[in-house]
């Protein structure tokens, strides 16, 4: 098998060191000549997993069109707001047998699409693999055992991604409910951040797992009014990644909220941060998604006015603490 990996941040880094490590023949694309430079002078991504020394059976790549040339997988490990571009330029330069694995988190602002619905707009003809769920780059690079979901709507394509994967300590499950896994994937990140924002006003456990677990009946409410199974909700894509992103000081997005919870503005945040916030984002596309399918969504909703309206984020919190009375498990798993 011969597998591209484009994209040389920490997610990317880690599935290629993982595929190298299993004797897979990979090509990972670093598009940044100096961070490509670096990798090839030391084999250690300096910037974005500086503890971990890479295969030498690792290939190193500056040129998008040879990473690609003859592979069997491509890994796409870019920000979703990048994945549009990406498609852009592997036009014309892959086979339809190649299969298509997503490791990005989001929905596109612009359109509300999914990763698998753009880049199902450039490739229809090629299978489509998200892979999602409670795996941090930083432990994943070091061994530490973890588990993934390979979902796709082609069984056949996620098992293949499945063996492609699986390890002794990585171990990989399928799921065909890929609207799920993409949705809870996406959504979860904006649950982290907020949930950061709770730490750094120096909020308790006790309002962290509210949060938590209200964040995650809202998740579950928009995927079964898209037609997403409630059961990966509930699953490593849904109840895992949620955890492992609100709670791990390896999570940008649980670390861009402290941040803005200790009083620094959404930009200075970011920049702190030095790397993509997907929550950043997805929350703009979520609350328009709740617009769009009438599900009601108050956290969700809540961390928009925070982000993009400047809102105070005590008066928010006061205000959610203050909503009429409900019955816990109305809209989430029943009606």
């Amino acid at each position: 098998m011969k597998v591209g990996v484009i994209g040389g941040g920490s997610w990317g880094t880690a599935l290629a060191r993982e595929l190298a490590n299993k004797d897979v023949d990979t090509t990972i694309y670093i598009r940044n000549t100096d961070q490509y430079k670096a990798m090839v002078e030391s084999h250690i991504n300096k910037r974005y997993l500086p503890q971990v020394v890479l295969p030498a059976s690792l290939k190193l790549s500056n040129d998008l069109d040879k990473t690609v040339a003859n592979k069997e997988f491509l890994v796409l490990a870019v920000p979703t707001n990048s994945v549009r571009s990406l498609m852009e330029d592997l036009l014309g330069k892959i086979s339809q047998d190649v299969i298509l694995i997503n490791v990005a988190k989001g929905i596109e602002v612009s359109s509300l699409k999914r990763i698998s619905e753009i880049v199902q707009e450039f490739f229809p003809a090629n299978k489509f693999v998200a892979l999602s769920g409670p795996t941090h780059a930083e432990e994943v690079a070091i061994d530490f055992p973890s588990t993934i979901v390979a979902a796709s709507e082609d069984l056949e394509a996620a098992e293949k991604t499945q063996n492609l994967f699986m390890s002794e300590t990585l171990r990989v499950y399928t799921n065909d409910d890929l609207l799920g896994v993409e949705l809870a994937g996406a959504l979860k990140n904006i649950i982290a951040l907020a949930n950061g924002i709770l730490v750094g006003l120096g909020y308790g456990d006790n309002s962290r797992a509210a949060l938590m677990t209200r964040g995650l009946a809202e998740i579950t409410r928009l995927g079964k009014a898209m037609g997403a199974q409630e059961a990966t909700f509930l699953g490593l894509t849904g109840v895992g990644d949620l955890i492992v992103t609100c709670t791990s000081e390896h999570s940008r997005n649980r670390t861009c909220g402290v941040y803005i919870g200790q009083g620094m503005s959404v930009e200075e945040a970011i920049e702190k941060v030095g790397m993509v916030v997907e929550g950043i984002k997805t929350t703009a596309s979520t609350k328009e998604l709740s617009k769009k399918y009438g599900v009601d969504m108050p956290i969700a909703t809540a961390l928009y006015e925070v982000i993009y309206e400047g809102a105070n984020v005590k008066d928010i919190v006061y205000r959610l603490m203050s909503r009429s009375k409900k019955h816990e498990i109305d809209g989430y798993f029943r009606g």
